[in-house]
């Protein structure tokens, strides 16, 4: 198996039921799609089924695969948002200089 590939900006799917769920890779999204998806049909669940296989091989940008999946989403009426990553670090300060 590959190694999986992560977006680089997560995203949160809310659901009608209440729930939400994360995502953060492309391995994730596409078993997702292909196995729990609510809708089986639509252009762009097919686009991001595909865009989402492409990325894996490496034939397609994450960042489409990623906004393909988003498109989807809406598409099938789950509203979605960006959130920061889990290893995201946050500053209270910016990063030393270096000095020469």
């Amino acid at each position: 198996m590959l190694a999986d590939i992560y977006f680089s900006v997560p995203l949160r799917v809310s659901f009608p039921n209440g729930l939400t769920r994360s995502f953060e890779s492309l391995h994730d999204t596409l078993d997702f799609l292909e196995n729990e998806w609510p809708l089986r049909h639509g252009e762009r669940y097919r686009r991001a089924c595909d865009k989402c296989r492409g990325a894996i091989q490496r034939m397609t940008p994450v960042s489409i695969a990623r906004e393909a999946f988003v498109a989807a989403c809406l598409e099938a009426g789950l509203p979605v948002q960006a959130v920061s990553p889990p290893w995201h670090s946050f500053r209270t300060s910016p990063p030393p200089r270096m000095s020469a």
